[in-house]
């Protein structure tokens, strides 16, 4: 990491301070005296720190300044680049990266200006309003107002801010559940079997085997858009696969997924690929829906159209393999084919009524589901046929508590019980 950064900032030298015989080294236009020039000691302490200048990511912000005379703005801009070298998966920047400048979006509007040293828990909890005035929910305004506090513990530890500010802005409570005016979230539940199924019949074959997949294995969307052969184990009469990444990977846990006799049988049709290719594309799927709209034509070719290739440079190039995203815009198109609104389908959307567009809306809604609530489904299955632990296992979970929030208690056997004893 210190040889990559050398390449891009030009190292100062070790000097002779001549008056006094020292070594000397100038950074960011500030001389640091060493020991006597030309000695190991002193070469020794040059070294000691330019590391310690190399490794610190807030040199052009008043580094050498007091404590705490950066702006809101530079912390923020200086954390930023930052976590997008260290929220990093397989090369690429994770999701954090996302979270993170929408969590600080309205505390550069509001506070961008303000030096660090003048941002007090009043002013996080002028953003916390500024937040819950944008009708978000308590859950997401408590996770960015701690990603917000995440950017002054990270100022306090490459001093920039002073931690008599970070203490205070720790005393900021987080909102609770039914003590404040706040949209709540409902809690997510299992898709219905019946959605479910009337996806199947008319989703493309690749995105029908991931769901049927998730629903018996519990796997996440991100997860099953990344299968590959090559991750497969296939020799014992149980299949392995272990995810080339998944959502814990950074916490050092393996992820690991067993595969039975119903799973291989969705997995088998789609294994006949490079060992290293990824078993769900979305360009298989559009060449597959091609072929179908030509061989139920009603009308023959004309010799052009015969002739006509696919273009070269297209404006939207397909992927090697499904996102988590276009996997859940996939399937939210299947659910609105599935489960159409029964008297305003047929007409396009922007001939509609406002109130019949609304109508429309409301019923996409209630008819759509996405691929992280399959997970749900299968966990209340594991949890109801073989226990909260054997369902921890499957998941994947370091914790039952965890489970307990995918699958939901079978609370027929408790009045089954007290049927006989109550």
């Amino acid at each position: 990491m210190q040889h990559t950064k050398s390449r891009t900032r030009q190292i100062p030298k070790y000097r002779l301070h001549k008056p006094s015989g020292l070594g000397v080294v100038r950074l960011n236009g500030k001389d640091i005296y060493l020991s006597k020039h030309g000695t190991e000691e002193s070469q020794t302490e040059y070294r000691r720190v330019i590391a310690e200048w190399l490794a610190s990511p807030t040199q052009a912000i008043h580094q050498h300044g007091p404590i705490g005379s950066a702006i809101v703005n530079e912390l923020v801009l200086a954390y930023l680049r930052f976590a997008k070298n260290y929220y990093i998966k397989n090369g690429r920047p994770s999701g954090e990266v996302r979270n993170l400048k929408d969590a600080v979006k309205p505390l550069v509007l509001m506070h961008g200006h303000v030096p660090v040293v003048e941002f007090s828990p009043m002013s996080l909890k002028a953003v916390r309003e500024e937040m819950i005035n944008a009708d978000l929910s308590r859950g997401v305004i408590n996770e960015r107002i701690n990603r917000i506090r995440r950017v002054f513990k990270w100022g306090v530890e490459n001093e920039l801010v002073p931690p008599s500010v970070l203490h205070g802005l720790q005393a900021v409570s987080p909102l609770k559940r039914g003590r404040c005016q706040v949209r709540e979230t409902s809690p997510v539940i299992p898709v219905p079997d019946e959605l479910i199924d009337a996806v199947l019949r008319v989703a493309p074959s690749q995105i029908a085997a991931m769901i049927q997949l998730q629903r018996l294995t519990g796997m996440r969307p991100g997860e099953v858009v990344l299968m590959r052969s090559c991750d497969i184990e296939t020799s014992e009469p149980i299949w392995v696969y272990t995810p080339m990444e998944h959502k814990t990977q950074h916490h050092g846990r393996k992820r690991i997924i067993h595969l039975g006799p119903q799973a291989q049988e969705i997995l088998r049709p789609h294994l006949n690929k490079e060992a290293s290719k990824f078993l769900f594309c979305p360009s298989d799927v559009a060449s597959a829906r091609s072929m179908a709209r030509r061989s139920s034509r009603i009308t023959p070719l004309t010799p052009s159209q015969r002739a006509r290739t696919a273009k070269a440079n297209r404006k939207r190039q397909l992927g090697e393999r499904y996102t988590t995203m276009s996997y859940a815009r996939a399937i939210s198109y299947a659910c609105d084919q599935a489960t159409p609104h029964p008297l305003l389908t047929r007409t396009p959307y922007s001939k509609l009524s406002p109130e019949q567009q609304e109508e429309v809306t409301a019923w996409r809604k209630a008819h759509r589901w996405s691929p992280n609530r399959l997970r749900h489904n299968a966990a209340t299955l594991l949890r109801k046929q073989f226990g909260i632990e054997a369902a921890r296992v499957v998941l994947g979970h370091s914790s039952a508590g965890v489970t307990e929030i995918y699958a939901e208690q079978d609370l027929s056997k408790a009045a089954e019980i007290m049927a006989k004893v109550g």
